[in-house]
């Protein structure tokens, strides 16, 4: 076979979507798995909301089907530039907000923005795709192995030993994989750092940003806070990107609407990047996601039910995870905090099958948990860790709560043949 670019030969497609598909075959072939490895939703169990649904219907008859302007209809800009100032109190005009298709686009027009080749791209693992990211970019991997002990967050002092001469820092709060937040304290020193680091640069100097993707933030429980770099430091407003959009707020993962906002010098370049790509959101569906995000007592109406469903099941998985804990078995799990995922371990390399087979590795006992338990769950090193990390997300978007008392009997069931 013919050679094709340098990139083509060496990207590894995500792991993620290539373990779904699978997941999906043997379940289209008649087989019952408990599939929580999508960071998706089951339409049937969680739809988007029904006045969102309407509202983008009635633009299909209003015949909103022309190209949308590259950076996105005023309209969806300007209510986003609401949205933002009504939740979160930060204050982003409509030339300093980009729609895209998804959060997707606008990552890959940050990274494409602002790294060069042999940039430093400072980031945690496990994390969602900033592996790749780095990699289309040809820019330099400065990972940091992010701990338990921290919510699988990078401390400052992690963030300190590469931030010399660096490009860009990725954070993701609420995160994905890990269901995890940053902490107020962890977040402010990491923005002094930033800040410190571009102080000493000079005028003409490439700059340090931050991308902060928040896309989960109005998932959190009730006990928790979302932070935000602006808010903490108001400097940081110059060299922060936001991503967001309404893919997980509202069960919305098929609509594509999604958006950046930072500074507008930034901005402006990624909608230049942006319309080379085509990477838009539907004219409809951003029309009627525009009036849906000014329909404040709508949105809060949705979100309250919606959180109120995500957390009963992560409360009663991470239960069932906790009692088999208790009962001796070598798992545990991560207190849920946000986002529709549960972190677990499962440490099981090195016992052995009823057939006398052993799990030597962490694969082995990924394949296990499908094969005997017909629980589907995504390993961490597919977010870039270890592949010995015995950590594993658990997605609960595509869940049912009568499910989950069965699963957790045949996960039990399938522990106790080990040996």
């Amino acid at each position: 076979m013919n050679k094709l670019s340098k990139l083509a030969e060496s990207l590894v497609g995500s792991e993620i979507v290539k373990l779904g598909n699978a997941i999906s075959e043997r379940i289209r072939n008649g087989e019952t798995i408990y599939n929580y490895t999508i960071g998706d939703f089951n339409p049937s169990v969680f739809p988007i909301p029904t006045l969102l649904e309407e509202l983008i219907i009635e633009e299909y008859r209003n015949k909103s089907t022309n190209y949308p302007p590259a950076d996105g209809v005023v309209e969806l800009r300007n209510a986003i530039s609401y949205y933002l100032h009504e939740w979160l109190h930060l204050n982003y005009n409509e030339k300093e907000i980009q729609v895209a298709s998804g959060g997707r686009p606008i990552i890959y027009t940050i990274f494409k923005a602002i790294v060069d080749e042999g940039d430093k791209v400072i980031y945690g693992v496990p994390s969602w795709n900033n592996n790749h990211y780095v990699h289309l970019t040809n820019g330099q991997h400065c990972l940091i192995d992010c701990t338990p002990e921290n919510n699988f967050m990078p401390l400052p002092e992690d963030v300190a030993k590469h931030i010399k001469g660096a490009t860009l820092i990725c954070l993701c709060t609420p995160q994905n994989p890990t269901g995890t937040t940053i902490s107020e304290e962890s977040l402010g020193k990491i923005c002094d750092l930033i800040i410190e680091e571009n102080n000493s640069r000079g005028e003409h100097e490439k700059k340090l940003y931050l991308m902060f993707d928040q896309m989960y933030w109005m998932l959190t429980m009730d006990n928790i806070q979302h932070f935000n770099p602006v808010t903490l430091r108001p400097a940081m407003k110059q060299y922060t990107i936001f991503v967001g959009g309404i893919s997980k707020s509202l069960c919305a993962t098929g609509v594509r609407v999604g958006w950046g906002f930072g500074p507008e010098h930034v901005i402006s370049k990624m909608k230049a990047i942006l319309s080379h790509i085509g990477a838009w959101a539907p004219m409809a569906e951003q029309k009627a996601t525009a009036k849906y995000l000014v329909n404040t007592p709508a949105l809060k109406e949705f979100v309250s039910n919606f959180n109120k469903e995500i957390d009963y099941r992560l409360q009663h998985i991470y239960a069932g995870f906790i009692a088999l804990k208790n009962k001796g078995y070598q798992i545990d799990a991560i207190t849920p905090q946000a986002a529709i995922y549960l972190t677990v371990k499962i440490d099981l390399v090195g016992k052995q099958t009823n057939e006398g087979n052993i799990l030597y590795t962490q694969e082995d006992v990924t394949a296990y948990l499908l094969n005997e338990a017909k629980l589907a769950i995504v390993p961490f090193y597919c977010f870039g860790a270890s592949k010995n990390s015995a950590w594993y997300r658990l997605s609960i978007g595509t869940s049912h709560k009568q499910d989950i008392p069965i699963m957790l009997q045949k996960l039990e069931n399938a522990l106790s043949k080990l040996k």
